[in-house]
């Protein structure tokens, strides 16, 4: 192949990372990671590891916007710290395993998602409770407190059943029931 030839592979590999690249971004995007977060992801899939300088060189971000990035990264288990032989600098790889990854970032949502708002539920329904309670209350008012505490007790099930979700896939049982498919249809 050509000098020539061999320029214009390398350009087709490039864009062809970009690609993918840029739909993990998004795709990161519609789950409340910021889109620099998710392109530095993106590029640090296709590396075996990188240190803050080579992520801001290839990606042209601040150091501390590098530095933010990685470190929410690292908060949902999706990039590692690692180490280099032959140097002192920190050096961060991404979770190549995207069943891996959809373990580690969704659960970690999910859980958030669950504990906040049944958290909420709880004190909202001791609030209500409180409420009833009063003797003199309105009628009016009584039953619009008995119909919202009547919805948040009937919105507990979906909570319930998503801590069962991040339980099964956490214990791998949801892998059981839907096996991963290693064809590439």
């Amino acid at each position: 192949m050509s000098n020539e030839n061999n320029d214009q592979a390398r350009t087709s590999i490039e864009e062809a990372k970009a690609y993918v690249i840029d739909s993990i971004a998004e795709t990161m995007d519609l789950y409340g990671v910021t889109r620099s977060a998710g392109n530095l992801y993106g590029t640090m899939y296709f590396e075996e590891d990188m240190t803050l300088d080579e992520m801001r060189e290839k990606l042209g971000m601040s150091k501390p916007s590098m530095s933010t990035g990685v470190k929410k990264l690292q908060d949902y288990n999706i990039v590692k710290q690692t180490f280099r032989k032959g140097t002192r600098r920190q050096t961060f790889v991404a979770e190549k395993d995207f069943f891996q990854f959809f373990t580690n970032f969704f659960t970690k949502k999910w859980v958030r998602e669950a504990k906040v708002n049944l958290d909420a539920i709880k004190q909202a329904q001791q609030d209500l409770d409180n409420l009833l309670k009063d003797k003199e209350l309105e009628e009016d008012i009584r039953q619009e407190a008995e119909q919202t505490y009547i919805k948040l007790e009937a919105s507990k099930p979906y909570y319930h059943w998503l801590q069962k979700l991040v339980a099964s896939i956490e214990s791998g049982e949801l892998f059981e029931m839907i096996p991963i498919d290693e064809s590439d249809e």
